[in-house]
Formats: C-alpha cells, structure tokens, sequence
C-alpha cells in the first residue's frame, strides 16, 4: 500500500502522520481499529490475523527488519 494510502486510512482515525514511520503508522491505525499493533513482528512467518489488512505487507516489513 502507499504511502499517501496509508496517511488517508490514519487521518479517517484522526491520527496525525507527519513524523512517524511506516511501520509506526500502521500500528496506530492497527490500535485505532481495535485491533492488535504487530505490523512487521511476525518475524517466524505466523500470524493468526488472517483478515488484517495489513498481512501480506506485514510478512515483506517482518523479514526486511531482520537483515
């Protein structure tokens, strides 16, 4: 997802962008939703949110942190 997608997902929960990380974005949205803040933590590959709308970007984020 892009950048300015994400921002206009943040502004709908009223979270202010500016300065914050990809990654931290999308987990103040993820708490904003009610739902849990893992983005980029399933580092094993496993993740039981199936419906999150953040997982197959999840998975890229999780193993690009490791290297």
């Amino acid at each position: 997802m892009k950048t300015q997608e994400i921002r206009d997902i943040a502004r709908k929960h009223q979270i202010k962008a500016s300065g914050l990380s990809k990654t931290v974005l999308i987990r103040k949205i993820q708490q904003a939703e009610g739902n849990f803040d893992c983005f980029a933590t399933a580092s094993s590959g496993a993740c039981d949110q199936s419906g999150c709308l953040w997982r197959d970007e999840c998975f890229s984020a999780s193993t690009q942190a490791l290297h």
